[in-house]
């Protein structure tokens, strides 16, 4: 049958799949849109099923804040090449995502929230149909409190959402800052105090065998194991006593001390493509 060429560039339009594909599509809904449209759905959801299994090195980390800087949605979004992930399609639809955790958190089942009247599972299905690559939601991330702050790296590979509490005028740049420190410094802990017990104490038999391979005795070594514990292992693991990124002169938390008023970091989340 013939099929109007007004409708596939209508079709095209709305689902964004190739021309002929769309031509295909109507041609054997025998000139259905809805049912053109259900089929190319269909169509999308084999192609994301069929290139599964592929492997997904690129991508990328966005964080997203909603108006009131209380809530922040993130998603790491992989693709399979770096071409893909700087496709300015690919970039838009990782916001999409984003913004769709800003309000719901993704829980279990992060395809299943609505990014703009469609689910994040649809939205990936769409992307694997047209850019012809693997696609996949790697991480997802919902962040809420008084003040949440975020910083997306600039080729938006890396990204950082921190959650604060506290009365001091700067609070939100602060928080601001922490993302970039987070970003860069990549910690694991808020403080000192959040680092599990065993995983201290294996640092500490780690450096204090170390000293003792160097000829310490062992009471010296045991000292030196924990000076070494605290000015290596904390000032990389802890963000709070992490050197901060712009003076590396003074820790993180000096930097917050400076601030005026009381910054409390609650939490953070990092996202890196390929971590």
């Amino acid at each position: 049958m013939e099929i109007d060429a007004k409708l596939v560039m209508k079709l095209r339009a709305e689902t964004d799949a190739p021309v002929m594909e769309c031509k295909a599509a109507l041609t054997e809904a025998g000139g259905d849109y809805e049912k053109a449209k259900q089929i190319l759905r269909e169509k999308g959801k084999a192609a994301a099923a069929k290139r599964a299994d592929r492997a997904t090195g690129a991508g990328v980390a966005m964080m997203i804040s909603d108006a009131s800087n209380k809530k922040v949605g993130g998603v790491l979004l992989e693709s399979e090449t770096d071409f893909v992930a700087k496709n300015p399609e690919f970039i838009a639809t990782a916001e999409s995502i984003a913004a769709a955790y800003v309000d719901h958190d993704p829980g279990a089942d992060p395809l299943a929230a609505l990014a703009n009247g469609k689910t994040v599972g649809t939205l990936v299905e769409e992307s694997v149909a047209k850019i012809r690559e693997n696609i996949k939601v790697s991480k997802a991330v919902h962040l809420a409190g008084d003040a949440v702050a975020v910083y997306v790296h600039h080729d938006k590979t890396k990204a950082a959402a921190v959650v604060l509490e506290g009365d001091s005028p700067n609070l939100l740049e602060a928080g601001r800052k922490l993302a970039i420190q987070c970003v860069a410094g990549n910690p694991k802990y808020v403080s000192k105090e959040q680092v599990p017990s065993d995983i201290v104490e294996k640092e500490i038999a780690t450096e204090t065998q170390r000293a003792i391979n160097e000829g310490k005795a062992a009471d010296v070594a045991a000292n030196i194991a924990k000076g070494r514990v605290n000015k290596e292992f904390y000032q990389n693991q802890v963000l709070l006593e992490q050197p901060f990124y712009a003076d590396n002169k003074k820790t993180v938390s000096q930097y917050l001390q400076e601030q005026g008023g009381t910054i409390k970091v609650l939490g953070f989340e990092r996202l890196a493509v390929g971590e």
